[in-house]
């Protein structure tokens, strides 16, 4: 709740609220049962969704009569705004009486309604609050406490807050019964409370409509018996849809209520960038609503940790787009009006009537997620969000367009229409109404027809709902043995279907990145200097192991890399993978092994990487071209020789590689991984291309680079010394922004080729960045430089890689991770640290082998490398001081 006291900003936020169509209000009065009673409280709440009192406005007006009058001004003659109170006639005797127009008295309504038809005891506001919308635990006593005496203790105020949260609920719940009015004024999708609602046997929502296109069979069962209809890559993070949009929410709701948001928009919108903008307005969600949800979530279940970095790296993509629709806006709005005026606080539950071609009538309901309006394009658009990567662009399409069609024939002017994929990184698909028309005319009815036949259909009968005509997505459907046993039938699905797709499954590839985010180039063959065994040999061995527990496997192929050997085994028809991972610990038993093999599945069949006989090192001269690269060639860093011998390189410039976060215990090679790195970067580029910041605390990793040319300053080795070097290059990167603002350039790349000096790019190498996280004042210095670099810093040249032996969550906060894109995992000391480089379930770095046996991950895919190994650190004697 926000308890307010201070006149001045009492009256800010009564302007706030002038700008609302909508207010559910309540007082609270002193001296009540005394000849002089007076208004003591006002309780304002313009958010319908909120169920906790958290967006409830308390204005203490107690002696401020003034302020009375200019709440009664600004908001109660108000005639635009509709103002709602339980029983009005009291309320108004201390707001205005009869002067207040606008006026909806939910009391009266519950009484046309009658009590017997509500069912309730009494038609008191507790009483419907909680037989009529099931709240639990509502007090209904505490409108007799001492409304006259200061300061008000923390009960009254809870009390005061959710009277106006009950009166929103009961106002909709009424307003379900009242058959005058067949549509709510709002939407409470987000309230945890959930309500009754009349059902109409024969309408279809817009899901249905999605998941019919997607799978006939699938609308069918879920129709008929329930259950889920998501289908969820393999690879994608499942359980944050709920928490994303109740999170997209609130962040509209604060843009609209707070008027820090607000005063980013003051300067004109030339002088708007939209990446200063987003990250202003991250940071203010993060402090005022973010930070404290995740504390809560995490505080209930420790293992929604990387969830919640998921939700928030999805967060991230839409205030970003927002950003830059607001910033268009800007240009035709005043800021004030900006942002209520792009985002439309419209009812969000529709019902539509469809007329099909057989001459019936199919009625249509579903609940969008957002509507703004673009005043660049004069047009509103409804924008759907997923929390994945969509399968079906025809599902994806016919829904969206479903909405934009019902929301044109309620409001007569055409609706475009977007969905926003904001996993594993930001997509928009964008629909205007011109093509969405047509969809809907020629498509979507005949679809309606055909689900109506489909719902008649009950089995032995024959012409079943067909299978779904793109069978990859049996291998991901949510109900595929219900599918199979109740149809009597499979569908025959392609060996690698989503790879098709561009979705491989989780696990390890034997193949290098993608093309855009990482080179891979071919040097020498690990293959020479390997000692004389029999990888083949390993592989049968490992499948007769296999068979002896009752595994049927066939042996495909052994890969020998310098660190393992990936033996590929392909499982009989009956053999699932978890039967073979549930093995891991017998398989070390029995192949005398010092860690579990790391066994993960693949497309076409599963890898089981084991040991080397006779580990080989990847020599750092054997892979790396110490040619100097020109000013223009992009800066890339070397991770690390792949199963196939390739070096692996990550382009700093690229969004999912410009910074990166590096895990590894003692023994596991970090500090020869850290030491190569560098060396790749300062035999390829010179000191006029980059620049090199170490902080190494332990003074051990880099003594041979104290005295190079390419240091941006003195290698640091103490907490106050980081600190300043971090606030540096902040100050650096907003010096580079300037540059970029002034020679009109979006990035280094772009401003380098047309300045005659070029700016070097910056790569800051952070060791043992644990050493300085015990200090709650370094910790927090370090956490907000680091926050704001790994947000902004990309474009203006400036990398970061932060290196800990102790990937502790207390260590590498929410915060660090989702600032750092790029992970690298050498061994970790447990599971949980390796789970926090890595992700939520990615244990496997807790079993790698040591001494720069490493896994790389990108766009959440994992590689696993050997890292290079330099013998001598030498630096070309003309360049070194």
């Amino acid at each position: 709740m926000h308890y307010l006291t201070n006149v001045n900003q009492i009256k800010t936020q009564i302007n706030q609220f002038s700008l609302f169509k909508i207010l559910w209000l309540d007082t609270e009065i002193a001296d009540f049962w005394t000849p002089n009673p007076k208004l003591s409280l006002i309780q304002v709440l313009a958010n319908p969704k909120d169920s906790t009192g958290e967006f409830a406005f308390i204005l203490d007006v107690l002696n401020k009569p003034d302020l009375v009058e200019y709440f009664i001004d600004q908001i109660m003659v108000n005639p635009q705004i509709e103002k709602v109170f339980h029983n009005a006639s009291f309320d108004l005797k201390y707001l205005g009486g009869k002067s207040a127009p606008n006026v909806t008295c939910t009391l009266k309504i519950a009484r046309k309604i009658t009590r017997e038809r509500l069912q309730t005891s009494n038609l008191k506001l507790k009483t419907l609050a909680t037989e009529l919308c099931n709240f639990t635990n509502v007090d209904a006593d505490g409108g007799a406490s001492d409304w006259g005496k200061r300061p008000l203790a923390e009960k009254q105020l809870h009390y005061a807050a959710m009277d106006t949260v009950y009166l929103a609920a009961v106002h909709r719940r009424l307003l379900e019964f009242n058959s005058n009015r067949e549509n709510n004024i709002f939407d409470m999708a987000t309230n945890t409370k959930k309500f009754p609602k009349k059902t109409d046997s024969s309408s279809l929502t817009v899901t249905n409509l999605r998941v019919a296109f997607e799978c006939p069979r699938l609308f069918y069962l879920n129709n008929k018996f329930g259950g889920k209809t998501l289908f969820i890559p393999q690879d994608t993070t499942t359980g944050i849809g709920k928490m994303f949009h109740y999170l997209v929410d609130e962040f509209i709701n604060l843009a609209i209520i707070k008027p820090n948001f607000q005063e980013l928009f003051k300067p004109e919108a030339s002088q708007l960038q939209v990446q200063t903008v987003a990250i202003e307005m991250q940071q203010i969600f993060f402090k005022a609503k973010f930070s404290s949800y995740l504390e809560k979530i995490i505080a209930k279940d420790s293992t929604k940790t990387q969830s919640m970095l998921q939700v928030w790296q999805g967060l991230q993509g839409v205030i970003k787009r927002f950003a830059e629709i607001l910033i268009v806006n800007r240009g035709y709005c005043s800021p004030e009006s900006l942002i209520r005026n792009t985002f439309i606080l419209e009812e969000r539950q529709l019902k539509h009537y469809l007329n099909l071609p057989n001459g019936t009538q199919q009625q249509v309901r579903g609940e969008f997620d957002c509507l703004v309006y673009n005043w660049q394009r004069q047009r509103l658009c409804v924008i759907e969000f997923k929390t994945y990567q969509r399968l079906d662009p025809s599902a994806q399409l016919a829904q969206v367009c479903l909405y934009s069609y019902m929301l044109q024939q309620k409001q007569q002017v055409p609706v475009d229409s977007a969905v926003y994929c904001v996993l594993p990184e930001f997509k928009e698909y964008y629909y205007d109404w011109e093509q969405l028309e047509n969809t809907v005319h020629q498509l979507i009815p005949y679809k309606l027809q055909q689900m109506q036949e489909w719902l008649k259909w009950e089995p032995p009968h024959p012409n079943s709902p067909p299978p779904t005509t793109q069978p990859y997505l049996c291998e991901i459907c949510p109900q595929q043995q219900k599918c199979q046993s109740y149809f009597g039938d499979s569908v025959v699905i392609p060996p690698t279907p989503l790879e098709e797709g561009g979705l491989k499954e989780g696990g390890f590839e034997e193949g290098g990145l993608e093309e855009e985010t990482e080179t891979q180039k071919v040097i020498g063959s690990t293959t020479e200097n390997q000692s004389c065994f029999n990888a083949d040999v390993i592989g049968k061995e490992l499948v007769t192991t296999l068979q002896s527990f009752g595994i049927d496997v066939d042996f495909m192929e052994a890969v020998v890399a310098p660190s393992f050997i990936r033996v590929k085994i392909k499982p009989q028809l009956g053999v699932k993978f978890i039967s073979i991972l549930k093995l891991s610990a017998d398989l070390q038993v029995h192949l005398e092994l010092e860690n579990p093999p790391l066994i993960a599945p693949q497309a076409g069949y599963i890898s089981v990487d084991l040991p080397h006989p006779d580990r080989q090192a990847a020599i750092f001269d054997d892979y790396i071209d110490k040619h100097k690269l020109p000013v223009t060639a992009s800066v890339k860093i070397a991770l690390g020789v792949n199963l196939e011998g390739n070096l692996v390189e990550a382009d700093l410039s690229d969004p999912n590689t410009c910074h990166f976060l590096v895990g590894g215990t003692t023994g596991s090679g970090k500090s020869e991984f850290l030491r190569s790195l560098l060396l790749s970067l300062l035999v390829r580029y010179s000191p006029q291309i980059l620049q090199i910041a170490l902080v190494d605390p332990k003074r051990v990793t880099f003594p041979e680079f104290e005295k190079m040319p390419w240091l941006y300053s003195p290698i640091v080795k103490d907490s106050d010394r980081a600190i300043e070097l971090m606030e540096l290059l902040v100050s650096e990167m907003e010096s580079r922004y300037h540059r970029f603002e002034t020679a009109g350039c979006a990035d280094l790349s772009i401003y380098n080729q047309r300045v005659d000096k070029p700016l070097s790019r910056i790569v800051c190498i952070f060791d043992e960045y644990a050493d300085f996280m015990t200090e709650k004042e370094s910790r927090t210095a370090l956490e907000q430089s680091i926050k704001r670099l790994g947000a902004m810093a990309r474009a203006a040249g400036i990398h970061l890689i932060i290196a800990t032996q102790r990937p502790e969550a207390k260590v590498v906060t929410p915060i660090i991770r989702s600032n750092l894109p790029g992970r690298v995992a050498l061994r970790t000391a447990s599971e949980a640290d390796s789970r926090i480089v890595l992700g939520d379930k990615e244990n496997a770095a807790a079993y790698l082998l040591g001494k720069g046996d490493l896994l790389y991950q990108v766009n959440s895919k994992l590689h696993r490398l050997q890292s290079l190994y330099a013998k001598n650190i030498k630096l070309p004697t003309a360049l070194c001081k």
